[in-house]
């Protein structure tokens, strides 16, 4: 039986007192609410930290709202909350489309947003939405806040911008008009993790593509952001000969490693034809 090394246990109430905790216990501290993805990896002794800090009954981080143009998710919003939630579903159905291809419905029911982005693994789904759709993140501390672009807040696998007394409290996503966004996704079995999956949303002007975001998970150190691919796309009209261009950059510059989902060159060639697949139907979204 596998069993983690020892370790102290507090409940936060709030987040000032969430922050209070993480100062005074110091960096051998972790946050912790769904823990689906620390615990094992405590199992496992591959994380051994002295301290966790539940964040359960910080209700005040679980919410979706629209405010200020923009949509905002608290940090503790559950997976279940966002898919059953008809605000994300009908201004980000991305977000729908990931979660119907996250794990099971234990991990959907505990799991929360702001966990899935802490992990920061490399083969996360909703890092690569999150990518796709320009988020900031709201990091907090005893000192204020600040927003860090998604592009901005994965150091490498496991590794943030969320500083040891620090929590991440909101994740912000521009709200425009005339906008789709799709996510595609292979899995060995229902559930997994991602051989490969793309992220894309788009927003439309007199028929072009004025602006746009590409997002891919499980083909690099961290979730990929396809500035090419973008670059290519924006200010263009949909076309197949464009979706083709913009998959091969996306293809191009990912940098999948070997394992037992398959080798490199077909991940990369899943890479490219998973964004041309969430392309079309960002698009087909965004003018329907």
């Amino acid at each position: 039986m596998q069993v983690p090394a020892p370790f102290d246990y507090e409940r936060a109430t709030s987040v000032e007192h969430a922050l209070s905790l993480l100062e005074r216990l110091g960096p051998e501290a972790r946050l912790i609410a769904g823990g689906h993805s620390l615990l094992p990896m405590m199992k496992l002794r591959l994380a051994a930290p002295e301290h966790l800090v539940d964040i359960n009954d910080l209700h005040e981080l679980d919410y979706i709202r629209e405010e200020a143009g923009e949509l905002r998710i608290g940090a503790l919003a559950r997976h279940r909350e966002l898919l059953e939630s008809e605000l994300l579903g009908r201004r980000f159905p991305i977000f729908h489309d990931a979660e119907r291809v996250i794990a099971d419905p234990l991990v959907r029911n505990r799991g929360t947003i702001g966990g899935a982005l802490c992990q920061a693994d490399p083969s996360e789904d909703l890092s690569a939405a999150c990518a796709a759709a320009h988020a900031r993140l709201v990091i907090r501390g005893l000192g204020g806040e600040r927003v860090v672009e998604m592009a901005d807040f994965h150091r490498g696998p496991y590794e943030t911008a969320v500083g040891p007394s620090e929590i991440l409290a909101e994740i912000r996503l521009p709200l425009r008009e005339a906008a789709g966004s799709a996510y595609e996704k292979v899995e060995r079995r229902t559930g997994d993790w991602a051989v490969a999956a793309a992220g894309v949303c788009v927003w439309m002007s007199d028929g072009a593509i004025a602006d746009v975001g590409v997002g891919l998970a499980a083909v690099g150190s961290s979730a990929v952001h396809c500035a090419r691919a973008e670059e290519v796309l924006r200010g263009e009209r949909p076309s197949e000969e464009l979706f083709d261009a913009a998959a091969d950059l996306a293809a191009a510059d990912c940098s999948p490693a070997a394992d037992q989902r398959g080798p490199v060159e077909y991940k990369r060639h899943l890479a490219g034809e998973l964004t041309r697949r969430a392309l079309r139907r960002a698009v087909a979204r965004a003018l329907g």
